[in-house]
């Protein structure tokens, strides 16, 4: 029988991260708080003669990144503390006060960009070549240059900045209701035993062999949802307006050219992602075909689509196996790697298993001059594996940028965020399809990977379609109601999923349970990254050491070029469809090699 949730001070340390490592105590960042809270004040007074030569611009702008430095790191571990349990009243209550200081904190650093921009260029270029130390700031001065148009008056900037605490509430709301509030009851498991449906669960319900226990799950999830619809869309539709208003603040043409514009991402990319997957949907249809004869359903429904179709395989994977397994699949990366994953592994980087209120899904994440974090809920399945080598992937493209670029670059764009998660799965897949000899276990692998290709490359994709079209509703005046966004989001399931599945009424509402929306034009980065990951994997295991190097270069650069050029940089174009296709190509003959196995 599975056992009831444990509280967070029920569980095993030694399957807990060492929040600590951030701050030693929450009484010191209570100190560490007040202390920042007034260092944010002191700033102001570079003010009046922040631009009059380069050496108190210089002084400025470090002073704002050991501000900031330290804000982060505060903001960090308060937030994370509020995901160990977030029902817990003062972790909500340190997150919210962590959320105010950034706030105040970007509105009294408001001033230095549109300063820096008031300065005509060739006084700018002056103090960049007078004063060496600003040296290291010219690609963040050229990339301000570039945005130029889009920067407003220190007043409105401030505004703005100001504002930023009220457009979080939208998503605020949604993380309140659906971790902490939201309770999703009781369903049976294949033993019939009655346990409790939880975010942490559902996925591994849905991958049982009995349809009666994944129908259960699937409607009793929904069921939940659909209790809160309205608020759910409620909340969606003011995130979506935040981000109109916010877009039209600074005159861009468009929420998506804003989010975009961010990192040099032309939007052709985005579009383009679209327009390659929809000219290959027909593979995706005849993969959702092939699964419905394998399954040998006359009906194939929505919570069929993540059950394996490979008979008998036991999927089980305990999390010390998965560690093991992930590291042998990694070495081809070199020995400076592999250390880095042992060090994750062995010095607390990693919280584990699910608890009561504990933040659903996996994340990595951290800050600037402490080691990565990585959150799980690990349900011992073989899926779990990917998702621990998925996370390891972000932590060591942090820890690499964080040993290899100064602070002011220590963070990579979202464009390049899913990259090196991916790679890992990829390597992992390649691993575990080479050294495993059972017949079974190859077909399941083989489904597995074809299912990474559906849920990365062709759902994120469906799910960026949405956000698109969605904003140009708002864009357009169009009302976001549950009745609007549920016919949009069913009618892209009928595209992206084709005749051979019964759309069920239930997925019409999967919209309102994807956390990621709330961060707009996000996911197309799964598909993106996936793309790229793809092609970098590729060359890994094709050349060996030169292509792993390349790589690593890759994990070193940070923020210190655009995302474009970093990419290309290391032998992958992105401005290109080319990757998409190929990638698409792949996809195919996986589909054809599974065919001919089922």
């Amino acid at each position: 029988m599975m056992e009831a949730l444990k509280k967070r001070s029920e569980t095993d340390p030694a399957f807990r991260w060492k929040i600590n490592d951030l701050v030693p105590s929450d009484a010191e960042w209570e100190t560490r708080m007040a202390e920042v809270s007034e260092d944010i004040k002191g700033i102001s007074r570079h003010k009046a003669g922040f631009t009059r030569s380069a050496a108190d611009m210089l002084a400025c702008l470090r002073e704002r990144e050991e501000i900031s430095r330290e804000a982060d790191t505060l903001y960090v571990y308060a937030v994370m503390r509020m995901h160990e349990d977030s029902a817990a009243p003062k972790s909500q209550g340190m997150a919210d006060q962590a959320e105010s200081m950034v706030v105040k904190l970007m509105s009294a650093i408001s001033f230095i960009e549109p300063a820096i921009l008031s300065l005509d260029e060739d006084v700018l270029y002056g103090y960049l070549g007078k004063e060496s130390g600003l040296a290291v700031y010219k690609h963040y001065i050229e990339d301000l240059l570039r945005q130029k148009e889009h920067v407003l008056s220190p007043e409105m900037e401030e505004l703005l900045a100001n504002a930023r605490e009220i457009g979080s509430a939208p998503d605020n709301i949604f993380t309140m209701l659906t971790d902490a509030d939201m309770k999703f009851g009781k369903v049976h498991g294949e033993d019939g035993e009655e346990i409790e449906l939880t975010h942490g669960r559902y996925g591994g319900l849905l991958e049982s062999r009995s349809r009666d226990v994944r129908r259960e799950a699937f409607e009793t999830l929904y069921a939940a949802y659909a209790a809160h619809k309205n608020t759910l869309a409620a909340s969606y539709s003011a995130s979506v307006k935040k981000d109109v208003f916010f877009s039209k603040a600074r005159k861009y043409d468009g929420a998506m050219e804003s989010t975009l514009s961010r990192d040099n991402i032309p939007k052709d990319v985005y579009t383009s992602l679209i327009r390659t997957v929809n000219e290959n949907l027909p593979h995706m249809h005849r993969y959702i075909s092939l699964r419905k004869r394998a399954l040998n359903l006359p009906e194939l429904h929505m919570y069929d689509i993540y059950t394996p179709i490979v008979p008998d395989v036991d999927t089980a994977c305990p999390f010390e196996q998965a560690k093991e397994t992930v590291l042998k699949a990694l070495s081809v990366m070199g020995a400076d790697y592999t250390d880095t994953v042992r060090r994750a592994y062995a010095d607390g980087w990693i919280d584990v298993y699910e608890n009561e209120g504990k933040r659903s899904g996996a994340y990595s994440w951290g800050s600037y001059g402490c080691h990565p974090y990585i959150l799980l809920n690990y349900d011992n399945k073989l899926d779990d594996m990917f998702t621990l080598a998925h996370e390891l992937g972000h932590a060591t493209h942090s820890y690499y940028t964080w040993n290899a670029q100064p602070y002011l670059y220590g963070d990579y764009s979202i464009f390049l965020a899913e990259v090196a998660s991916t790679v890992n799965e990829a390597l992992l897949t390649d691993y575990l399809r080479k050294t495993v000899t059972d017949k079974l276990m190859l077909k399941y692998l083989l489904n597995n990977f074809l299912e990474q290709f559906r849920t990365t490359l062709f759902r994120q994709t469906m799910f960026a379609e949405f956000e698109m079209l969605t904003h140009q509703m708002a864009e357009e005046g169009k009302p976001l109601t549950v009745e609007s966004l549920s016919e949009l989001y069913r009618g892209l399931n009928v595209k992206y999923y084709g005749d051979d599945i019964i759309t069920d009424p239930q997925i019409d509402l999967e919209w309102s349970r994807i956390p990621h929306f709330y961060n707009a034009f996000y996911v197309f980065q799964y598909a993106t990254g996936f793309s790229a990951a793809t092609a970098f994997s590729k060359h890994i295991l094709e050349h060996g050491e030169p292509a792993v190097n390349a790589y690593k270069e890759f994990l070193k650069s940070g923020s210190s070029d655009y995302p474009i050029n970093v990419l290309r940089k290391a032998g992958v174009d992105m401005e290109s469809p080319t990757p998409v296709r190929e990638a698409m190509r792949l996809f195919a003959e996986l589909v054809s090699e599974m065919e001919r196995l089922v």
